[in-house]
């Protein structure tokens, strides 16, 4: 895997982080590849049970590297390709069982606020800043953006946020809903760390339930709830769920 994304495993959490400070985690050929195998890998591990993605230095993700969209020869096509594999990782993330916990840190901008939304619960710090930005440099929404932020803050704010150059700060991120948390800058990894840890403990609960909410745009009222049913049938005998139902009943 490229030194460019980062994939550690460890007591059950795998940490994913986008390792291109110099250009602000910004997505080349080389991070999109990385980020793809290392979400792929991550969902298919069975020890993983949380996953946690980062960006090294000043900023989570600042989306596409347009220096080097400049330089593509066949542009069209070669974006196309690019975004592809992106969305690789991010269909890996979001389809997954798994619990995914954003540490975003800095500026999230463009293709950047698509890898935050893929995430299940979302921490920045109080000087973040959170955008669309696309149509400064004359682009549309990709990295599942048009997919996922009207689900996550309504579709007029989504509207707002795109057909404007604005940066949110980290109040109005989380008062939005694009994040969850707002802590203090140098506490966002640590504060994410101990959210995927959480989640580790009770990791088959966590996990189906993101998986039952993530579905339910899908499907009918009717396949849903009988999911939800099937789902709960199958926790109740978990070890887990054995023990702290007794340990409820006990009190």
């Amino acid at each position: 895997m490229s030194n460019a994304v980062l994939l550690n495993i460890e007591n059950g959490i795998a940490r994913i982080t986008l390792n291109r400070p110099e250009r602000l985690n910004a997505f080349d050929p080389e991070v999109a590849e990385g980020w793809a195998e290392a979400c792929e890998l991550a969902t298919q591990t069975s020890e993983v049970k949380a996953i946690l993605v980062a960006g090294e230095g000043r900023a989570f993700c600042a989306g596409g590297d347009v220096r080097a969209m400049a330089e593509m020869e066949d542009r069209r096509e070669s974006m196309q390709v690019l975004a592809g594999r992106i969305n690789d990782g991010i269909l890996a993330l979001v389809e997954s069982a798994k619990p995914v916990v954003a540490a975003a840190h800095g500026v999230t901008a463009g293709g950047g606020l698509g890898i935050l939304l893929s995430s299940d619960y979302a921490v920045i710090g109080e000087s973040s800043k959170v955008g669309s930005i696309y149509a400064g440099v004359g682009l549309t929404p990709d990295l599942s953006v048009s997919a996922q932020l009207a689900r996550a803050v309504g579709e007029r704010r989504a509207l707002q946020l795109v057909l404007q150059d604005n940066l949110l700060s980290a109040d109005e991120a989380v008062e939005w809903g694009l994040a969850a948390e707002k802590v203090a800058d140098d506490a966002v990894l640590a504060r994410a760390e101990a959210i995927a840890e959480h989640w580790v403990q009770n990791a088959y609960a966590y996990g189906e339930a993101k998986r039952l909410v993530r579905a339910a745009a899908g499907r009918s009222f009717r396949e849903q709830v009988a999911d939800e049913a099937r789902t709960i049938g199958v926790a109740s005998i978990t070890p887990e769920g054995e023990k702290r139902i007794a340990a409820f009943a006990a009190r």
